[in-house]
């Protein structure tokens, strides 16, 4: 336990060090001036009048829309339809823009999923309100625990997953918000596809919780939430920093069908390299991952890129690594091509490492790194198109979404 609150103290002090600065009055405001995004290039084909800066004008609602297709684990590919609104709740000078994403898939072929998340920010960010709910019909591949396994030793788990997280932090001081949220996630009708290493999810992943074939896993209950936040925009992180706690009690109280514990510690730092001109920006994320027990279900545990945003570890497959415990690093640099800000790029690399299932103990450390292409589609909002490709020793890949990874 000692361990676990010095973690604690190391992810928490960095933002509480700048927890005195004031909102400066008209920090929040996005500059758009000379800046140039799709939508420009759009109404200059069909010869509209040009949009006017962010200050002269009334619109609180931004649009940005990309549909996109992409592989499927177990085989196949999928549309993915990513649909983001930005929007201001209050005096823009002193309340973030909030954001809700909604990004369905199908393949036509039984497989689909309907997530939507938000990030609701109140006048003078007095509360922020945080969701995500998600209804998916998929399979995905499994490695079992910790580090060590070969990328040929795989399982297709399928399942359905219900999801359904709320919660409200209130500002306590500037940047600083505490609060209490519930979180909901069922797994239903869990069972594996053919595979040469075990009959059953348990042979293969010689872990008995929330791993018997044809049955669901239940888990709910209450959480606690600190927030610390000076960033204006999470669409396209400008400097700041960002500070997250989220503590998990689910219990059979509340209907789980286990009783355990979890813990999740997210950092980030976003350093600016410039004082104006074209971007140059660094970028530090980091989370710590834990369960606290031993009756967490299998699909609950730590695994790279199941992360809250689904957005770590690009070069590795979803669930490549997972553990009783997960720690990941990454960072990013970010620049502009075009001085007008309608082309960027990007450079990251990132290092990840599960927890071993019997000494659970830190062994084995996966790194990757990549590239990516930056285009501006709404600069109201500060949206950008992502194109990435991320490569690790067995596996890289092309994502592609709106808003930055982290």
């Amino acid at each position: 336990m000692c361990k676990k609150f010095v973690l604690l103290i190391l992810f928490f002090l960095p933002g509480l060090l700048f927890a005195q600065n004031p909102i400066d009055k008209g920090h929040l405001n996005i500059d758009t001036t000379g800046k140039r995004d799709i939508i420009d290039i759009g109404r200059s084909l069909i010869k509209e009048k040009p949009r006017p800066v962010l200050g002269e004008e009334k619109k609180k609602l931004y649009f940005s829309f990309l549909p996109v297709s992409t592989s499927l684990a177990g085989g196949g590919s999928v549309l993915v339809t990513s649909t983001t609104a930005g929007f201001y709740l209050g005096d823009r000078s002193t309340t973030y823009i909030s954001a809700v994403t909604f990004a369905p898939y199908a393949n036509f072929k039984g497989r689909y999923g309907l997530p939507i998340r938000s990030s609701i920010w109140l006048n003078n960010n007095a509360w922020n309100i945080q969701g995500d709910a998600r209804l998916l019909v998929y399979p995905q591949f499994t490695w079992a625990l910790g580090g060590g396994q070969p990328e040929s030793d795989r399982l297709l788990v399928n399942y359905n997953y219900v999801r359904f997280y709320e919660a409200a932090l209130k500002q306590i001081k500037p940047y600083f918000f505490v609060g209490a949220g519930y979180a909901l996630d069922y797994y239903i009708d869990i069972e594996s596809g053919d595979n040469s290493i075990g009959n059953t999810i348990t042979d293969f992943t010689h872990y008995k919780f929330g791993t018997s074939s044809d049955k669901n896993s239940f888990s709910s209950g209450p959480t606690i939430n600190l927030l610390y936040d000076t960033r204006k925009n999470d669409l396209n992180p400008l400097p700041g920093i960002y500070a997250n706690m989220v503590y998990r009690y689910s219990g059979r109280t509340f209907g789980s069908s286990n009783n355990w514990q979890s813990l999740y510690l997210d950092f980030r730092k976003y350093v600016s390299l410039t004082t104006r001109g074209p971007k140059s920006e660094l970028a530090f994320w980091s989370y710590y991952w834990t369960t606290l027990g031993t009756n967490a279900p299998y699909l609950e545990l730590p695994a790279i890129g199941m992360d809250p945003y689904n957005r770590s570890g690009r070069g590795f497959e979803q669930n490549r690594y997972r553990g009783k415990r997960l720690i990941d690093f990454e960072t990013e640099y970010r620049g502009d091509i075009t001085h007008n800000g309608l082309l960027g790029f990007v450079l990251f690399a990132n290092i990840n490492s599960a927890s071993q299932l019997m000494s659970n103990r830190f062994v084995y450390w996966n790194p990757a790194a990549g590239t990516g292409l930056r285009i501006k589609f709404n600069k109201k909002s500060d949206t950008n198109i992502c194109i990435d490709y991320g490569f690790s020793r067995d596996f890289s890949s092309v994502t592609l979404g709106l808003g930055e990874a982290f």
